[in-house]
């Protein structure tokens, strides 16, 4: 560690407790599992009570890999109101690989200390890291503390102040450790509160850590390029030698690339209650590009398939189930996961905005709609569309690789004719690191919507079939046959996940 560069921004009375926290994430970001071969680690918690002397208390931690998602309840700590919170969840994604990426995110609501000394309508901490050979890179953007009064005055976000006479309050502290040649390690604690004296039950020394997010990643080396020995001379009729008449070497047949799992080739049943409905409402094309080559960052392969539509186009749950791992990230740029009620689960990607119905832990139904087609993360510049992909239950111990070919599910999956969604409270986590526009502006630019009649229900679909739109080379018909992309569309928006 002494090599790298270290960046801490934190108020005087929190530099003991900030180098503690320093030297945990070092050792846990040193773990032999990256650092030897190249890979990546997240760590995120929701809140956690340190008391000098005892146990204290806390959210569940969470690590990846593997990607992992917890939500917790209500937590509470000390005597009624000393500490308490709405819910408090947590989410980390991590893939290695000659490009590393990790994420970790951490979110409470509700926050109150102190009997209401101190109050907070949510806050959410978070960070990202990414590797490739000779370059590391991370941030903490999408760290908020939303609403913090301490004492009855406000505190903004990236502040601080002094309780009284016994602590103080710091918010998103930050701290990082790497350079471009050899990885990056950051850390993030959205409200660090530290007591100097005893108070509300709590000793002095106490300190309330809300909303930390760990990342770390390193980029693998690029395997080694193989070599073909020179064939050896053998003599010659005069006693010499001849290179040029050693034996013919045969090249080996193509293989799999070392280290890269290849596509399954299965299709299993789904089955979940209420059955399953086409990902996109409207107008949209696809083709088969499963499997198709991918750079390194998705694993070698194409692991779904795109769907082409408008921006703005309703993105809706296949099947009823729970939203997870709603978020950010560079490849995918908004994506979400649903797990239906067999444990299938499915990815989409690079969405334009979200719905409220896309929150963790959301209950939805399937023909619900979740967000709307875009082109964020990778895929920008590429026509808008959905990247969406099928985890069956049988292959989730597959990981991320254990995605099957999704063209037969969507051939035979029922179009919705008609959706509905709260628009409006439209939003997106990490809004910031996105260039999205609100889902209102989007529906508008795909088309003029204010000729729809909202007592007529099909009113919608033949607004949004009757023009061409930005990224649609040619308008889409509804009558076009799924499937088969229309007049010079791409077949694949040369990105994945």
């Amino acid at each position: 560690m002494a090599q790298w560069a270290s960046v801490l921004k934190r108020t005087p009375l929190a530099i003991g407790l900030a180098l503690t926290l320093l030297a945990t994430a070092s050792a846990g970001a040193s773990d032999a599992r990256w650092t030897a071969v190249g890979g990546a680690t997240a760590r995120a918690y929701g809140i956690r009570v340190v008391v000098p002397g005892q146990p204290g208390g806390a959210t569940p931690t969470v690590s990846a890999p593997p990607d992992a998602v917890q939500f917790s309840g209500g937590f509470s700590y000390g005597d009624a109101g000393t500490v308490s919170t709405g819910s408090a969840n947590a989410s980390v994604s991590a893939t290695a690989g000659t490009t590393a990426s990790a994420t970790a995110s951490a979110e409470v609501s509700s926050l109150s200390l102190f009997n209401g000394e101190i109050t907070a309508s949510s806050v959410v901490a978070h960070a990202s890291a990414t590797a490739h050979a000779g370059s590391a890179t991370g941030d903490d953007n999408g760290t908020s503390v939303t609403g913090l009064v301490a004492l009855g005055q406000p505190v903004a976000g990236g502040g601080s102040a002094s309780l009284a006479d016994w602590g103080s309050l710091s918010t998103v502290e930050v701290g990082s450790t790497g350079s471009t040649a050899t990885g990056y390690h950051g850390f993030v604690t959205a409200l660090d509160i530290h007591l100097t004296a005893d108070h509300g039950g709590l000793p002095a020394g106490t300190s309330i850590l809300v909303g930390y997010a760990e990342v770390a990643a390193q980029a693998a080396p690029p395997p080694p390029t193989p070599t073909t020995p020179a064939p050896k001379p053998r003599p010659t009729p005069s006693g010499g030698s001849s290179a040029a008449q050693g034996p013919k070497v045969t090249p080996p047949e193509p293989g799999p690339i070392p280290g890269v799992q290849q596509p399954p080739n299965i299709t299993p049943p789904l089955k979940t209650q209420g059955g399953y409905v086409f990902p996109v409402y409207g107008p949209s094309s696809f083709t088969d590009t499963f499997g198709a080559g991918r750079g390194d960052v998705s694993g070698g392969w194409h692991h779904g398939d795109d769907i082409f539509a408008p921006i703005g186009a309703p993105v809706l749950a296949v099947a009823s189930g729970t939203v997870f791992s709603v978020g950010w990230n560079a490849v995918g740029g908004n994506r979400l996961w649903l797990r239906d009620g067999q444990g299938n689960e499915f990815y989409f990607a690079h969405l334009s905005a979200y719905t409220p119905l896309a929150v963790n832990g959301n209950q939805v139904n399937a023909g619900d709609v979740l967000g709307f087609v875009g082109n964020t993360g990778d895929a920008q510049g590429t026509p808008y569309h959905l990247h969406f992909e099928i985890h069956p239950l049988e292959l989730l111990g597959m990981g991320y690789d254990g995605a099957v070919d999704p063209t037969t599910y969507l051939t035979a999956w029922k179009h919705l004719q008609d959706v509905s969604f709260a628009g409006g409270t439209a939003w997106a986590p990490f809004r910031h690191t996105s260039q999205a526009p609100k889902p209102g502006a989007i529906l508008i630019s795909a088309s003029d919507i204010s000729v729809a009649d909202g007592l007529d229900p099909g009113s919608l679909q033949r607004v949004m079939s009757s023009t061409a739109t930005e990224g649609s080379p040619l308008p889409l018909s509804s009558s076009q046959p799924t499937g088969t992309p229309a007049a010079g569309q791409p077949t694949a928006a040369g990105r994945s996940r």
